[in-house]
This record gives C-alpha cells, structure tokens and sequence, in this order.
C-alpha cells in the first residue's frame, strides 16, 4: 500500500467532452497505482457497482437500485466516487451533491431516508484496508471532489458492522444521535425470540390473536405487485395522522419522496431480494377489509430492514395491530434464510422490546474548502447537541410535549422522529 500511496497524484481534470456519463478524474502518477475517478452520472458504472454490491455485509441504501430511485426523482447533481487500484475497482461512493445555506454537502444518495449506510468496497481492497481509508486516500477523494463541494458528509455509518470494521472508520467521526436496533435470527424461532423473553412474548401473541379472533380475525399480507402502491397510499394516511396527532412534521408529505418510494416498490424486486415490499395486517369479519397496520420491508441477501410502518389504532387499538405485524412478519422471515432483522434507527420502546442488539452509528466528516471546515464543526456541534438531548430522557419529553402543543394532540412517540 505504501508503493500505492506514493504514486497518488490528486491533480483533478476537468470533463472535456461534456458528457455526463465521462468522469472527472485524478489522474495516477506514472506507474499506475491508487486513483480517483468522479461520475456525474450512474449508468457508466453499473457493472462494477452490482457486482461490488454482492457483498453481503454492503448496505441495501447504497445499491444501484436503491440509489437510482432517488436519482430519477430528486435529479440532485452527481458526484460517485470511484477508487481503482491498477485495472480494478477497490470502492464506490455513490454521492449526491446538496447546496444549502451557502455549503455543497457531498452525501450518501437519499441518505434523509437510509437507515444503515456502508459504502461499497472490493473484497480485495477489505483485506488490505484494516486500518481504513489511508490520509493519502482520503486526500485523493477530497482533490477529486475540490469545485464540487465543500464538505462530504457521510451520515449513519456503524465503525464496525456484523464483524466487520468499515474503511471509512478512518475519517474524523461523531456519534450520531439515533442508534438503530436488530434482532438477530438463531437456529429457531423459538431461540430467537428467547433472547427478548420468549414468554411474554408469546403471552401477548396469543393475547392480540385472541381479541381480533373475537372480531372475525385478521390475515397477514405480503403485498401482491397490484397492491403495493395502494398500501403505500394508505401509510402514508396513517402516518400523516400519527404525526399530526405528535405535533411532528411529516416527513413522507413531501411528493419528491413519495415519488421516490413507489419506485422502489418497482426497483430491484427480483427473487427473495426487494428495494421495498409492503405487508399489512387486514382486519376480518366485523371489521373486515379494514388495514390495521402497515409496514415496508427492505432485503438484501440475509438482511432485512424495516424502512417505515404506520398503524390505525380507531377500530383495535387494544390489539396492538402494529405489533402483531412485526411478530407475522418476523415469523415469516425466519423460514426464509433471514439473519438479522433490522428495526433501524431512532429509539422507541416497542424496538427495545423486540431487539437484544443496538448498534451505534457516526457521521463522518471530509472538509474540502474552507467554508466545508467551518460546516464540519457546526455540524459536529449540532449533533453532539442532538446526542445530548436525546440522552436526557426528561428533556426530551419535555421537548416532545412543547412540540405537540404546537400541533393537535399529545406526544406520541414515533419511530421517524429522527431528529
């Protein structure tokens, strides 16, 4: 590596041709080495972004598919970055470039709604990269992106992940204010649910069973193509009146991303493996057809993530309908060759219920101009901030309740108040 790291050279060259497709590169010294190429658009990159992208423990929100949802509806101007080493692709990563307030932030692509970013890297490159991104590499990417941005911001990446210590855990870091939660998957359903109390669990199933029972019962649905958009619609109700009622701002009422999540629900859904499905819990009998609870889970390899679900507590709120999806759903899935399923980030009381393991993520910093380093240190601040009052349980209640008297009715905690 060191070899490498001496022929850098981290001249950047500007797009001759115009095409959107072309990089702006860095151009290696003579003999080869480490280089740096940036992309303003995905379609270049696409073989070698699928096949780094096999890697099982490479996050689902950096996927080509993922990505390009977002990329078709909120057209944010590009900036991929590609490493090589020699004629191979060592890492990708996918960027977008957002300007507000007077700063360029380069970052993840859709990261407003990722609940687990990686980056995506060669297994190759892995194996000589334990102590990370070298300051050699990482003064590569930041010469590339010079003109394109002031700051990269990579937010919610875990430093180590499923045994793994992330190359990017070389990058000045702070912690993120929201953990995510999971539950991994044992040998059974049974041992898995043992690890948070197998019979209280249990207890309540048969408790939630019972009174739907009662009512005419329910079913559990794995949505069908020609109803995905239909569920998708209704969450979007549901959710718009829980955050209502928080006194929170919505945060899926914006069209660009509501446009942006149904084509997920069309992106990448081949096999076992989905950018997004949607389940629900559909009442029967007296209440019959009506949508209790919904939920859209992501899965790449043996990973699935839980991206968002909402619930309609008018009819059946003492069954508990949100719960008893997430138990239909994990039940499921454990037939299916799933490891770990992902609660993903912002604490709440029904994740810890369900989930032995949490796992801390950071936000890492790159400045590039002068104006990226004053950027980094407000935003360093902010989230320390954000940290601190998360942390202070009575504090934060007393926030939630300033913010619901700014709106219709009491606090209610909800699993998208990431902030």
């Amino acid at each position: 590596m060191q070899t490498q790291e001496r022929d850098i050279a981290v001249t950047a060259v500007a797009l001759a041709t115009g095409e959107r497709s072309m990089p702006v590169t860095a151009q290696p010294a003579m003999g080869g080495g480490f280089r740096i190429d940036v992309f303003e658009s995905m379609a270049a990159l696409e073989a070698e972004w699928r096949a780094l992208e096999r890697d099982d423990l490479a996050s689902l929100h950096q996927s080509y598919d993922w990505c390009s949802a977002w990329v078709e509806t909120f057209r944010h101007p590009l900036a991929i970055v590609r490493g090589s080493l020699g004629d191979h692709t060592a890492f990708i990563l996918p960027l977008e470039i957002i300007h507000e307030r007077g700063v360029r932030r380069a970052e993840f692509i859709g990261t407003r709604h990722s609940n687990i970013n990686t980056g995506l890297f060669s297994a190759e490159f892995l194996q000589g990269a334990a102590e990370g991104l070298t300051s050699a590499q990482t003064t590569a990417v930041a010469e590339a992106l010079r003109g394109k941005a002031d700051i990269v911001i990579l937010r919610n990446v875990p430093l180590d992940w499923r045994g793994r210590r992330s190359p990017l855990a070389s990058l000045p870091a702070v912690e993120n204010q929201n953990h995510a939660f999971q539950l991994p998957f044992l040998g059974s359903f049974e041992a898995s649910l043992k690890q948070v109390n197998a019979k209280r669990r249990r207890k309540k199933f048969k408790h939630q069973s019972r009174l739907l029972d009662a009512k005419g019962g329910y079913d559990y649905v794995n949505a069908a193509p020609d109803q995905q958009d239909a569920l998708l619609d209704l969450f979007f109700e549901q959710k718009a009146t829980r955050f209502r009622e928080a006194g929170l701002p919505d945060v899926f009422a914006h069209a660009p991303t509501q446009a942006a999540l149904r084509r997920l629900l069309r992106h990448g859904n081949d096999g076992v493996d989905a950018t997004l499905q949607m389940h629900a819990l559909r009442l029967k009998g007296e209440h019959e057809g009506h949508i209790a609870a919904v939920a859209a889970l992501s899965r790449k390899g043996d990973h699935v993530i839980c991206q968002f679900a909402s619930i309609d507590e008018a009819l059946v709120a003492e069954a508990s309908p949100g719960e008893l999806l997430f138990w239909l759903m994990i039940e499921r899935l454990h037939r299916e060759g799933v490891a770990l399923f992902d609660f993903g980030i912002g604490d709440q009381n029904y994740k810890r219920s369900w989930c032995p393991m949490e796992t801390t993520q950071h936000d890492l910093f790159l400045p590039i101009s002068g104006i990226g380093h004053v950027a980094a240190l407000a935003e360093r601040s902010i989230t320390r901030a954000k940290a601190a009052i998360k942390s202070n349980r009575q504090l934060y209640g007393f926030i939630q309740r300033l913010r619901a008297r700014r709106g219709a009715g009491p606090a209610v905690a909800d699993e998208n108040d990431r902030d």
